[in-house]
């Protein structure tokens, strides 16, 4: 029986290896080390701890000292997690694409969390590494944890990630397929690994837009860059951790991808992991049905996917984001976000009261929730609905949704124009889209919007 351990730091590392049996690898094995064990959910509790140690040891960091950091969140929950036991503060600048679990997961473990913007390049004041250099400066006693160039970030997975590996592996692994962030973890594992097999592989799985995999691949740096939705990882630079010379082959894997194998890993696997692990999981997969031989290949689970439950996981947040490569049907269903016929909606029926109503919106977070009996749409409620008829009176909360609803409905159907739905739309009414007696869901302002959103994004 394992001893009683005297803080979480001492529940970073040592975590487990799984042969995933689920996906086409080829003639090859691949294996997965569940960095979302660790006790901040990510691989990056270790580059936390190890970061925060050396500055202490150099005295960088002094007792009751600032943490300033620029993070795509789980290194900013490992410095949390470490600086909440040793008693220091933690500034974290953090890009607006991220998800709002890791946010909420910072600010529980008391960080300052600033949200910057995710579409400005290196340079641009507002860029979130620039921005925290900034704030650093400007903080008097602050440390700035710069884990895309401080070598305390390669030195954790070089002291424990390699070591771990290659004993778990029993010194039997042929290739390992890592991403690139701050790129401590591929550098580490290259330097610890490769001095135990020459031979081995080191292998990038990058998004695609980020220039990493075409930098390893061709030496060639293109610093235009594009965007992707994965968090953590691709670059629209090389870190100074990153010696490329270390590094053999660069596979991209597109958003698409990513997502589709963080889905399947959970349903068929059992495994709840976060978008990055998408990418690396795909990317080895890609690199194993690559190969000739037979070969034993590691890759990462880097982070949870609890991080991730309302994108990874959120059928209408895919679907917004052209990522459940769905053929279009060519009519108004395409701009549904969110299918009722297929349960991806939440409803109530006429005798519901209010008080349900409000809930439902509020767990759901939307504005207005079709009214049913039996499978017959009767009505629609929304939140002004609501405002309007218990502002100032609680007790109507126990009204019956019916006595409330709008009954008299305009709806449209498949073979409605857009123009239809414009006009619908700037009205000010949902619009209401049925398939004959089969009602199939609204479209709202918000859906119109990000049908151009997305076009514009894809041609730029």
């Amino acid at each position: 029986m394992q001893a009683v351990n005297e803080s979480v730091i001492d529940l970073i590392g040592n975590t487990p290896l799984v042969r995933l049996s689920s996906f086409d690898t080829g003639p090859c094995e691949l294996f997965v080390k569940l960095e979302n064990q660790n006790p901040g959910g990510s691989i990056k509790d270790r580059i936390g701890l190890s970061i925060i140690e050396e500055a202490e040891k150099s005295g960088e960091l002094a007792p009751g000292g600032t943490i300033v950091e620029a993070t795509a969140g789980n290194t900013g929950i490992g410095l949390a997690l470490v600086a909440a036991v040793k008693g220091y503060s933690l500034v974290l600048v953090i890009p607006d694409k991220m998800s709002r679990e890791k946010i909420l997961h910072l600010q529980g473990l008391g960080a300052e969390v600033i949200i910057t913007r995710s579409d400005v390049a290196k340079g641009h004041p507002e860029y979130y590494q620039d921005l925290a250099q900034k704030i650093a400066d400007e903080r008097p006693g602050s440390f700035l944890a710069n884990q895309f160039s401080n070598p305390a970030n390669a030195l954790a997975h070089r002291t424990t990630t390699g070591p771990e590996i290659w004993s778990q592996m029993n010194g039997e692994v042929d290739a390992v397929v890592a991403g690139v962030g701050s790129g401590g973890t591929v550098a580490g594992l290259a330097e610890f690994l490769k001095k135990q097999n020459p031979d081995l592989r080191m292998v990038v799985a990058d998004p695609e837009g980020s220039i990493v995999a075409d930098a390893i691949n061709t030496g060639k740096f293109n610093y235009d860059g594009g965007s992707w939705l994965v968090e953590g990882i691709g670059e629209d630079f090389i870190p100074s951790n990153v010696e490329l010379a270390m590094l053999d082959e660069g596979v991209t894997v597109s958003d698409s991808e990513a997502f589709g194998v963080v889905r399947r890993l959970l349903e068929e696997e059992g495994l709840l992991a976060g978008s990055s692990s998408g990418t690396l999981i795909a990317g080895a997969i890609k690199w194993c049905q690559m190969q000739q031989a037979p070969k034993r290949v590691v890759t990462f689970v880097c982070d949870t996917g609890n991080k991730y439950l309302s994108k990874a996981f959120n059928t209408s947040w895919l679907k917004d984001n052209d990522l459940l490569n769905e053929a279009p049907l060519g009519n108004l269903a395409d701009l549904i976000s969110r299918r009722f016929d297929k349960g991806e909606m939440i409803k109530v029926n006429e005798e519901d009261t209010l008080l349900t109503a409000f809930k439902r919106m509020r767990a759901d977070d939307v504005s207005q929730l079709p009214v049913m009996r039996g499978n017959k749409l009767v009505g629609i409620v929304d939140e002004e609905d609501l405002m309007l008829n218990v502002y100032r009176n609680e007790p109507l909360f126990s009204k019956p949704v019916s006595s409330i609803m709008v009954s008299d409905l305009d709806t449209l159907t498949l073979e409605s124009t857009e123009e239809q739905l414009y006009d619908t739309l700037a009205n000010g009414k949902v619009a209401i889209i049925c398939d004959g007696d089969r009602f199939l869901g609204f479209i709202t302002k918000v859906d119109l919007i990000n049908r151009y959103k997305t076009t514009f994004v894809a041609n730029n």
